[in-house]
């Protein structure tokens, strides 16, 4: 029996995935999460056989938590299930190690047949990913972001853009005030931004949060 983890910031689609896999035989639903860093924390202490993870997340993105799942559990098969499938997105996955993708436009069938290939230690690309893959070897340009940002300042520049504040994002991350202040100096030289509205636009245009618009 595979244990299983849910990261999905939508209520709806989290518990339709979940009944889904508990319908599933060889599958055991233990954990399900709403917001990417406290189902970073937990699967760390808990260490599912297999995460089913979101791309966009509040607290981490998902392109975060599959970089330190990977780093941190080897033995863990994460199958990415998102609808954010643009080609700077794919290049990102990629870089931090996933091995599989299944859009949610492309429906449970095709998360079933994924879910069942990781599962056996494959490697499992839908066609969403599969036509974003062929998007970057064709242009391997169209996949890259306006700057080259370190892990932490991506992962600051999404809490800076879901409105928290240095304090609170120091607190989250147990970094210092003056830390999360430098950091926020880098990221704005960086990306040659000067305000935290530019600073939120980008992080929505590069899919790091949702657009409430």
């Amino acid at each position: 029996m595979k244990t299983v983890v849910v990261i999905e910031d939508q209520t709806a689609i989290r518990e339709m995935l979940a009944e889904f896999i508990r319908m599933t035989p060889g599958y055991d639903i233990i954990d399900m999460f709403g917001d990417g860093q406290v189902g970073l924390d937990r699967c760390l202490e808990i260490q599912p056989d297999i995460v089913v993870l979101d791309v966009g997340l509040p607290g981490l993105n998902g392109i975060e938590v599959l970089r330190q799942l990977t780093a941190r559990i080897p033995s863990v098969k994460v199958l990415i299930f998102s609808g954010k499938g643009s080609p700077s997105n794919i290049r990102e996955l990629l870089s931090a190690g996933a091995q599989s993708y299944v859009d949610k436009m492309d429906g449970f069938q095709e998360f079933k047949k994924g879910l069942e290939i990781i599962s056996a230690g494959g490697t499992f690309i839908g066609p969403k990913m599969a036509s974003a893959m062929r998007t970057l070897i064709r242009n391997p340009e169209s996949g890259r972001s306006g700057g080259t940002l370190s892990n932490r300042e991506r992962q600051i520049l999404q809490l800076v853009a879901e409105s928290f504040s240095t304090r609170e994002i120091a607190a989250r991350l147990s970094l210092s005030v003056r830390t999360v202040d430098n950091h926020r100096t880098n990221i704005m030289r960086k990306l040659n931004l000067h305000n935290v509205a530019a600073l939120t636009r980008y992080a929505i245009k590069h899919e790091l949060v949702e657009s409430f618009a």
